[in-house]
């Protein structure tokens, strides 16, 4: 990616006085500049990361509920509440030629942590306990609408890779937990798993340096990793989600006010229905165990500098 970008960089370069002197022989006057320029200004190549576009610090606080899973266990898991914190960079831009819809990207890093210690509660009977650390990458992006000079209202759409080391444990008597289910968690017990997420919300940006965060997020921690099985389930997802944004182009064009709520819908309709089919199979379509899963509700605020 980093080798694409620089040569279209250089491209852009080599090509720009031919640019320039085809311009100068059309003798623009100072309106068609403006306009031609603008223009130029809407081509997603601007949207990569070569600097031309402001992007800015942002750290993020969040605090949440889960509900932990997996389809083959039969014994129930104490559900666990969350605290996670971001660190990245927020870009926003004016989508198109709206001037009221912005697209939005936040980047970041991540740490949560989740535990039933953070809920209160305590497991009886077969109940199991667990305390969870995760770690990684997620790419937020939506379209928002502007409320004023500074305010905002942006659904999102967000997908992370991530690391996860569960300690799961049974205060109790392990005579109660069937001898399955203790398998199955010693493939995971204090040990660091590949994973995957996605997550749909929306973010209310209240002044220039706030935003304030809602959003529900499925969560898949896989008992091994299976490099070409994941690579194909994660190519057919990408596929379908660039089908998506291909269609919420074409309503841009239509009805632009429609296309957030339409990209939103679709986007995180779309991940909702994988993520489904994964929790049989983790590599959904290929033959797969079934995942450790993670069913949250987040609240946060981020601050933007």
């Amino acid at each position: 990616m980093f080798i694409n970008k620089l040569l279209f960089a250089a491209l852009l370069l080599f090509i720009s006085p031919f640019i320039v002197s085809q311009t100068d022989s059309t003798k623009l006057d100072d309106g068609e500049w403006e306009w031609y320029w603008e223009d130029y200004d809407d081509w997603e190549y601007w949207d990569l990361e070569f600097g031309f576009k402001e992007k800015r610090p942002a750290i993020s606080l969040n605090y949440g509920f889960a509900e932990l899973s997996r389809e083959d266990v039969q014994s129930q898991f104490v559900d666990p509440n969350l605290i996670e914190l971001k660190i990245g960079f927020i870009r926003d831009r004016q989508a198109w030629e709206s001037e009221s819809i912005i697209k939005h990207s936040y980047k970041y890093l991540f740490l949560s942590n989740e535990s039933n210690n953070l809920s209160g509660k305590e497991a009886t009977g077969n109940e199991i306990e667990s305390k969870m650390w995760r770690f990684g990458y997620g790419n937020s992006s939506g379209y928002g609408y502007k409320v004023g000079e500074s305010a905002s209202i942006i659904p999102y759409y967000t997908y992370t890779i991530n690391w996860t080391n569960i300690d799961f444990n049974n205060p109790g008597n392990l005579a109660f937990v069937p001898e399955a289910d203790q398998i199955i968690m010693g493939y995971y017990d204090e040990s660091f798993r590949f994973g995957t997420s996605t997550e749909g919300g929306v973010r209310a940006k209240l002044i220039k340096n706030l935003i304030l965060d809602a959003g529900y997020e499925r969560a898949i921690v896989f008992q091994r990793h299976l490099f070409w099985k994941w690579a194909g389930s994660a190519v057919i997802e990408s596929i379908a989600q660039s089908l998506v944004d291909e269609f919420v182009e074409e309503v841009f064009d239509s009805s632009p006010a429609a296309a957030p709520i339409v990209s939103f819908l679709l986007k995180n309709g779309l991940a909702y229905g994988i993520y489904e089919l994964r929790q049989d199979k983790m590599n959904w379509p290929f033959p797969s165990e079934a995942p450790v899963s993670y069913d949250q509700f987040k609240f946060g605020v981020t601050f933007v500098f």
